[in-house]
């Protein structure tokens, strides 16, 4: 059986969701900084138990605010990526206000919080408590790096797994 989802990679401006795309769908990596415009749609497909799961991964432009996000790039989608660069601390309270919103137009479906540059940890300026608290929240945090690949094949068959969970219950 396949089964074809549509997910959004969404967060602030440059986290690293376009890195994040290349690694899991191309198994590369670029240092130079791409600006995604509007969206850019990638394909994988990926095997969870006896399921085949095409991931149409929308590679959404980043936002700092949610009033500028295009409610249309989100419709019609069972998941979503919420990226946050470990780097930059203020890019977890854009991720939290992007979830909102993205929970208001999709409801509750599954999503998955890539906390991204795990390579940089040493760096990392991330709010341990926030990060504790939205572990309590229930939310799924994955230390990834689109540079090294760390936690993304993980953090994305969690996503399909989850989204494949929520179809046996319905």
């Amino acid at each position: 059986m396949l089964l074809q989802k549509k997910i959004c990679m969404l967060g602030g401006f440059a986290v690293g969701k376009t890195s994040l795309v290349g690694r899991y769908v191309s198994s590369t990596y670029s240092d130079k900084y791409q600006t995604t415009v509007g969206v850019k749609v990638d394909k994988k497909l990926v095997t969870v138990g006896d399921a085949e799961v095409m991931m149409v991964l929308w590679d959404v432009q980043g936002e700092d605010g949610v009033q500028k996000m295009q409610k249309t790039y989100l419709r019609g989608s069972a998941g979503y990526v919420m990226v946050v660069d470990g780097t930059r601390g203020p890019t977890l309270d854009v991720a939290e206000k992007v979830q909102q919103f993205a929970e208001e137009l999709l409801g509750p479906v599954p999503f998955v919080v890539f906390i991204n540059k795990s390579d940089l940890e040493d760096q990392w300026d991330l709010d341990e408590n926030a990060m504790r608290r939205l572990a309590q929240k229930g939310w799924y945090l994955f230390k990834t790096s689109a540079k090294s690949g760390v936690g993304v094949e993980e953090a994305f068959l969690t996503l399909a797994r989850k989204m494949l969970e929520g179809e046996t219950r319905a």
